[in-house]
């Protein structure tokens, strides 16, 4: 390989005219599984790009073909379904250049995450990746982390772009979902990211959107992503994502990994030698490879080092953040695990074989790892540990039954506080597969039943990438902490937590339904015969709960912690829009009061939510706009304000295909979830009116309702006239003819004065051009 720290930007113009096709082509695809094609006589080193996002997953050694051997240890970090709960970006950018400092000191150029797919479904087995069901929040928290990542000199690589929201079938299957809902609910997370943090690149995903490989999707990978959000960095595939490469050139696909071992090289020679692929595309995407590896030259010359004990310490913190109380009957949490010696009892093989991270690519390999049961130890604690049940990963072998494990713990339990850590085995979620249900091991439900029985207090800890349905057995707990994987620190994180020494901050990024069967997107899960629709529309995760009515375990958005706080003086105002107003201008703005009425410090996250009451379109009843994370000492009072911009308020117009804002009355809503909203008010916002293009086939009511061409309208019809009128006539006629289309009136005859050459010549006025 050419040294690093050589190679500069300002090369790139002069190296691209010296290259040969078949250079240019090699440079399009990996050297191996995880660099870039390096050119020695130019000069054109090689950079790796690695795993990630919420650790470093690095290879020790030489690279095998499948990318599957040991990786040098890394700080693991909590992943990204715990990371969005703590819902603080501040939070996510000191996350963000600690893995920037240790992808930089391990000369890494780039990191691959993290992932912003939407949480369509509970059942994606790669949703501990992900963040959120919400794009807002999704966006807000990755953004915050790709800035700190790449505040240190080295990239990210944002993913999977798009619309990538199951593992079943994850390589063919094709999404189809209309333009409105690929807009407003997969898309603008990714919009985020790019817009505010310009990362390095975009990783294509596997599947067909509406019918195309998204690694060869103009309308995906140039239209929207280069053109609308002025994306600057390279599309990368995923490993293994590419179909047709001289198509992904074309479309925008920069760099296949990894190497295709020259198959895809030699297309794309031939392609352009053909004269099927436009050398100047070819030209483009390697213009783009060679500013990527320039780029990461300066970190790459001096990569530097970190703390690791620095870093395991902020992972530790980031574990507290992370952990969501859902559920805390009568104060039984915290716990004086120092004065209850003899009265707490931990139970539950997990707390002794932590799960810390999911399955799959994200595997990192930890600098330490922290386990419930060595946190107490190290604290010199002494609380009796019971492993409960049998768990296939345990680290010490156990030959007993999940039978006698069980009843030895209910033993233990009579009479005492018992802790029991409870969750999702390794096997039950990982990438390249789905789940096919929420539920947790029968083993875990039946202990926990067992031993609420006998105990005189009963904490349940929960240890899972996903969320679980609580429903049938959460009347057993006084108690749930839901840890989500804590990374490497979790485990002494979890008992910083039970102890009181931390206080749970965290929100819930997804909605935990009762049942599977109130989502509406499991109508079409995960689809059948290499496609699945997308026809519960914007209606998933609480968007969906909530239109259906359903009731909920834990809403999107609830977290309790050890205090109270209590939301007034909501002053909500808005601004006249006008064509003027520009889309990330401010157009409401929403003021409050957040009090801590408890007797300890804690974190409020007050959170605002919008609804449409009376739009002409089909609308959630209320959708996240803006959130706030405030500490707050106890007694402590703090003014909150939040803006909406126009676009905030904006739906997606499938007609003009561009944002549009609908005027009329916006419900503001605030508090601390989705369902949990003790602040409201209506604000009437004045906007330029929404007039709808008009053709042949738009209804005789749309043709009223426009200012210019209504009246015109009526002035042709005659006799036909005191009938369309809304306030004469029969109310029955007018509803009949209102819906019909303008072209259906001459052709039945319906008003002598109104001829297809009267309609022609309102087409030629007021017409959609």
């Amino acid at each position: 390989m050419t040294e690093t720290g050589t190679f500069a930007a300002a090369d790139i113009p002069r190296i691209l005219r010296e290259l040969t096709l078949e250079e240019k082509a090699s440079l399009c695809s990996g050297q191996d599984f995880w660099h870039t094609q390096a050119v020695d006589r130019l000069g054109i080193p090689a950079v790796m790009v690695t795993d990630g996002p919420h650790g470093l997953r690095k290879q020790a050694g030489a690279t095998d073909h499948l990318g599957l051997n040991a990786s040098v240890p890394a700080t693991c970090f909590p992943s990204a379904a715990g990371l969005a709960s703590t819902w603080d970006p501040q939070l996510m950018l000191r996350v963000g250049e600690a893995l920037g400092r240790e992808t930089r000191a391990n000369e890494v150029a780039v990191l691959l995450g993290p992932g912003v797919n939407m949480k369509r479904s509970p059942l994606c087995g790669r949703n501990f990746e992900y963040f959120s069901e919400d794009p807002h929040l999704a966006g807000e928290l990755a953004a915050a982390l790709v800035t700190g990542i790449q505040s240190q000199g080295v990239g990210t690589s944002l993913k999977h772009f798009a619309v990538n929201n199951q593992e079943t079938d994850r390589m063919r299957v094709d999404a189809r979902v209309d333009e409105r809902t690929l807009r407003e609910i997969y898309l603008p997370a990714f919009e985020t990211v790019i817009t505010r943090a310009q990362p390095w690149t975009v990783m294509c995903s596997y599947n067909k959107v509406n019918g195309t490989y998204a690694s060869q999707h103009p309308w995906l990978l140039t239209e929207v992503l280069r053109e609308e959000w002025g994306f600057e960095g390279l599309v990368v595939s995923d490993w293994g994502a590419v179909d047709d490469r001289p198509a992904g050139v074309a479309a925008g696909l920069d760099l296949e990994m990894p190497a295709s071992f020259g198959i895809n090289d030699a297309r794309i020679v031939e392609a352009v030698r053909a004269g099927d692929l436009d050398e100047a595309h070819l030209d483009a995407a390697v213009t783009r490879v060679l500013q990527m590896v320039a780029r990461a030259q300066a970190a790459l010359a001096e990569p530097g080092s970190f703390d690791v004990e620095q870093h395991h310490a902020l992972a530790r913190e980031v574990a507290t953040r992370t952990a969501v109380l859902l559920k805390n009957d009568d104060g039984a949490l915290p716990l004086d695990l120092e004065g209850a010696a003899g009265a707490v009892v931990l139970i539950g093989e997990l707390a002794r074989t932590p799960r810390y991270q999911g399955a799959g690519s994200s595997q990192v390999n930890p600098t330490r790892l922290d386990s419930m049961v060595g946190a107490l130890a190290e604290r010199g604690t002494a609380v009796p540990f019971f492993p409960g049940y049998r768990l296939a990963e345990a680290e010490v072998a156990d030959p007993r039954s999940d039978a006698e494990l069980r009843a030895e713990a209910v033993t233990a339990a009579r009479g005492a506080t018992a802790v029991l850590v409870l969750g999702l085995p390794a096997i039950d979620e990982s990438e390249g597969y789905d789940r096919t249900h929420l539920d947790i091991p029968a083993s875990h439900v039946e202990l926990l039943r067992e031993v609420s029985a006998v105990a005189e207090r009963t904490i349940v800890l929960l240890a899972n990438g996903a969320a679980v349905a609580v429903a049938d057995w959460e009347q057993h707990a006084d108690a749930i902490l839901e840890l989500w994987l804590g990374g490497q620190a979790g485990g002494s994180a979890a008992i910083d937590l039970v102890a009181g020494d931390a206080a749970p901050s965290g929100r819930l990024a997804e909605s935990i339904a009762r049942r599977l069967t109130d989502i509406p997107a499991q109508l079409s899960f995960p689809g059948e015969n290499g496609t699945v629709r997308y026809g519960e529309g914007l209606f998933i995760g609480y968007r969906g709960l909530d239109a259906v009515g359903a009731d909920v375990s834990y809403p999107f958005g609830h977290g309790l912690t050890y205090t109270s706080f209590e939301y007034a003086g909501l002053a909500v105002e808005a601004t006249e829009v006008t064509e003027q107003t520009g889309a990330r201008d401010a157009v409401v703005r929403v003021g409050l009061e957040v009090t801590n009425t408890g007797d300890r410090s804690g974190v409020a996250v007050p959170q605002v939510y919008v609804g449409r009451p009376g739009s002409a379109i089909a609308r959630a009843p209320r959708e996240l706009r803006g959130f706030a994370w405030l500490e707050l000492a106890p007694g402590e009072s703090r003014a909150v304000e939040l803006t909406l911009t126009r676009r905030d308020l904006s739906h997606w117009d499938v007609r003009r295909h561009e944002w549009v804002l609908e005027p009329g009355t916006v419900a503001v809503a605030v508090g601390a979830s989705s369902r949990d909203l003790p602040l409201s008010a209506e604000i009437e916002i004045v906007a330029p009116a929404l007039v709808a293009p008009l053709t042949a086939y738009s209804t005789v009511a749309e043709w009223l309702a426009h200012p210019e061409a209504g009246p015109a309208l009526m002035a042709e019809v005659e006799e036909l006239g005191t009938i369309l009128d809304p306030a004469a006539g029969d109310a029955a006629m007018h509803a009949f003819l209102a819906a019909m289309p303008i072209v259906k009136v001459p052709m039945m005859g319906l008003s002598r004065a109104f001829t297809t050459e009267t309609l022609a010549a309102l087409l030629q006025r007021f017409g959609e051009r």
